[in-house]
């Protein structure tokens, strides 16, 4: 059996399943379904699952209130901050709005992630290490040696894929240009399987994935995400 068929026999088998017995912070995301909240959950979806759940439970997720809570590299002051910046954003736009004008001028997904992060700063310019970690810095134009923005990724998955996982909230971004959300699982994952050659953790790694990915489903390649997920996470034989 090759590896598309591989992992689409996965997909059949549910692995896109989260409940109580298999956490994911798109657990939060579904349970709000609303973006500001759904970003919230994203871009703390770093660490042990079931700590990231417990975090993310402890704010006031419908006000955007951080409650005096912290969070590994996040200081009260940077979870404070973010949820304040987050809310004065809600007041003004939908971060669909924001996406699509970095977006529909390249149909680049990393051109829309810039614009949601530059308009950040400018409504907010706090800063500190925790708060440049947690929402990142504004992507250069290259792709070699740059984050693979793995959180950000991941929220553009939940909010333009539509399927039994993700909720497919945004209107006007194609699935088929979405970037993989490329975390380390993956990266290893996809190297033992041969989707991927690049050893570099990066952006171009993420890209040249979702390319390889392209030719198992053109139209979604995204699809094979959590498959490729799981079997790192939960150390799948296939």
């Amino acid at each position: 059996m090759d590896i598309k068929s591989k992992l689409d026999k996965l997909i059949e088998e549910n692995i896109y399943e989260v409940n109580e017995e298999k956490l994911d912070p798109i657990l939060i995301a579904k349970k709000y379904n609303d973006e500001y909240i759904s970003l919230v959950a994203a871009l703390f979806a770093y660490g042990n699952v079931k700590a990231i759940l417990k975090f993310l439970n402890s704010l006031d997720l419908e006000n955007l209130n951080s409650n005096g809570a912290y969070y590994r590299f996040q200081t009260k002051k940077d979870v404070e901050e973010f949820l304040y910046t987050l809310k004065k954003m809600k007041e003004k736009y939908s971060l669909n709005e924001i996406f699509l004008k970095g977006y529909e001028k390249t149909k680049n997904p990393i051109d829309g992630i810039r614009e949601i992060i530059k308009t950040m700063y400018e409504i907010n310019p706090y800063n500190s290490d925790g708060y440049q970690f947690l929402i990142g810095k504004i992507p250069p134009k290259k792709t070699k040696g740059v984050s693979p923005y793995k959180r950000w990724n991941m929220f553009l998955r939940w909010m333009v894929r539509d399927d039994s996982l993700d909720l497919g909230l945004w209107r006007g971004v194609e699935k088929s240009d979405l970037i993989i959300p490329l975390d380390t699982h993956t990266h290893k994952v996809s190297l033992k399987l041969g989707l991927l050659k690049r050893k570099t953790y990066d952006l171009q790694s993420a890209m040249e994935l979702t390319e390889k990915l392209k030719e198992f489903d053109s139209k979604d390649p995204l699809k094979y995400d959590f498959a490729l997920y799981r079997i790192g996470q939960m150390d799948i034989k296939i």
